[in-house]
């Protein structure tokens, strides 16, 4: 196993025996940031060791280095620590800290895999070798000595750290095992027992994690899970999501003509495939982006009156984030980003056809694809989801079948189309007016300063139902920057964002009681 640099030199075998008084959040919080100036090169130096580990979701061997990692890391603080096998892929990595007269048990989830990468697409081709810059790269930032140099001895909040990985969600296992490390040194108790779920395969679509917990569920026993993953509020502001979307995968393949044809001989007679494929997605929304199959809204759940005044206070950020990222007009009709995201949702996420620019061809293409997701919210089933999307093909005049077309279905049948269900899950949602999402925002909130942005639901999607299945209350407690390049190239974690993660997780360790 390779050896685990350890943040502390003290024992992290057995916490001591807690008084049963709990800490403020105020006095966590300074006592986390006094420890955190004093040890950054401890903390930088093991969030660049486990990001130096490629973890790529179906790269097992690499994922299994990243497990035994982790492992370590957690045993480090005296954290009883499991591998929940998956055959053929990374573990669920299980760990338990018990605390002495505590009565509650908050478990927290993460994942230490990470997307695929294409390294040419990144500014120094290299995503697996922590690179420090001191400002967001398209913002003019430059690339800085990693380690810092002697001569800076702070870490500055602005700078940021590019490798995959560094926000989706290594930095925040570090963030909360840094956490437990000023707890421990300054002997502050924890107000609760702590378990972690850290899996290895949610960029794959976590297929085994179902079947893996059900088969361990007498470990899971606990009062509320916090998931780790995704980022904070586009305003910088810390957030609480108590909810997110469910997701599929809808791939549809179109038909034209056995082969490819020329352009100049076939043209204005063979079917094309491409604009077939493009007319029906066409026809899939209107011009401000509302989805006109049939029922696509019917089964949502609406929100609750605290959930609608929660919407109506967060911040407005629509203007800026259209400035940012070159938008003219939003789709929505006037919807607020805030409200669009707790509302059904269908993307085409990739088209191909033939081929374009330097390679393009005068012909008319045979077949032409298309991906798409539709994200779900609260009250959606999955499978009638992607039966109103194949049932809104099949009413468009396509013959809809699941596999390749044989020469007499061609011959049978003007339109075609192939439409395959990639899976998916559904969407999770807790109320706010629960004893302990109040207790949970009134820690944060004295964390932070009262500052925390509270939402009903995250845009994002997680597999959380496996838990509320499990009998587990979910959460959502991010901690990275929004503009954190999450799932492309460029990855990044803003350094602020890791100091206020380990602040928060902190004062949620210490303080966190209902």
């Amino acid at each position: 196993m390779r050896k685990i640099a350890v943040p502390l030199l003290i024992s992290f075998f057995a916490f001591p025996v807690f008084a049963q008084k709990l800490t403020a959040p105020e006095a966590t919080v300074k006592a986390v940031r006094q420890y955190r100036q004093e040890n950054e090169d401890r903390i930088m130096r093991e969030l660049r060791e486990f990001l130096a580990i490629p973890n790529v979701a179906n790269d097992a061997p690499n994922i299994q280095k990243n497990a035994e990692h982790l492992k370590g890391m957690l045993e480090a603080r005296g954290i009883e620590t499991h591998f929940l096998p998956i055959e053929g892929r990374g573990p669920v990595v299980f760990g338990k800290l018990e605390t002495p007269g505590a009565k509650r048990t908050l478990i927290f989830y993460a994942h230490y895999d990470g997307q695929p990468v294409d390294a040419e697409a990144w500014t120094d081709h290299a995503p697996f070798e922590p690179i420090l810059y001191d400002g967001l790269i398209e913002a003019g930032g430059k690339r800085i000595a990693f380690p810092a140099p002697a001569a800076t001895p702070h870490y500055k909040d602005d700078w940021r750290i590019y490798a995959r990985s560094s926000s989706d969600d290594k930095s925040p296992i570090v963030a909360l095992l840094t956490a437990l490390d000023v707890l421990n040194a300054n002997k502050i108790p924890l107000g609760v027992n702590l378990k972690v779920v850290f899996e290895g395969e949610e960029e794959a679509g976590s297929p085994n994690l179902e079947k893996t917990l059900n088969l361990h569920k007498n470990l899971l026993t606990g009062d509320l899970l916090l998931t780790i993953d995704g980022n904070i509020h586009p305003s910088g502001r810390q957030m609480i999501s108590f909810g997110n979307r469910g997701d599929i995968g809808v791939r549809v393949t179109v038909y034209g003509a056995a082969r490819a044809l020329h352009s100049g001989h076939y043209g204005n007679w063979a079917p094309n495939a491409a604009m077939e494929l493009a007319q029906l997605l066409a026809a899939m929304k209107d011009q401000n982006g509302r989805v006109l199959i049939p029922g696509y809204y019917d089964d949502v759940t609406p929100l609750s009156l605290a959930e609608c005044k929660a919407v109506d206070a967060m911040p407005y950020i629509d203007p800026g984030l259209l400035r940012e990222m070159g938008i003219a007009k939003p789709e929505g009709n006037g919807k607020k980003l805030a409200e669009l995201i707790l509302e059904p949702s269908l993307n085409v996420r990739g088209m191909k056809s033939a081929y374009v620019g330097d390679q393009a061809t005068n012909i008319v293409p045979e077949k032409a694809e298309a991906s798409l997701d539709a994200r779900l919210v609260k009250g959606e089933d999955p499978e009638r989801k992607f039966q109103q999307i194949r049932g809104f093909i099949e009413k468009q005049g396509f013959f809809v079948i699941d596999h390749a077309p044989t020469m007499e279905e061609r011959r049978g049948h003007a339109k075609i189309a192939k439409v395959v269900y990639e899976g998916g899950y559904r969407a999770s949602r807790t109320s706010m007016d629960l004893p302990l999402s109040k207790a949970l925002m009134g820690v944060v909130q004295g964390a932070t300063g009262g500052t925390t942005v509270m939402s009903p639901g995250f845009g994002g999607s997680v597999p959380m139902y496996i838990f509320e299945d499990l009998g587990l209350t979910y959460i959502g407690l991010p901690m990275v920057n929004y503009d954190n390049h999450q799932h492309s190239s460029d990855e990044n974690l803003r350094l602020g964002h890791l100091w206020n993660g380990i602040e928060v997780y902190g004062a949620v360790l210490a303080g966190l009681n209902w």
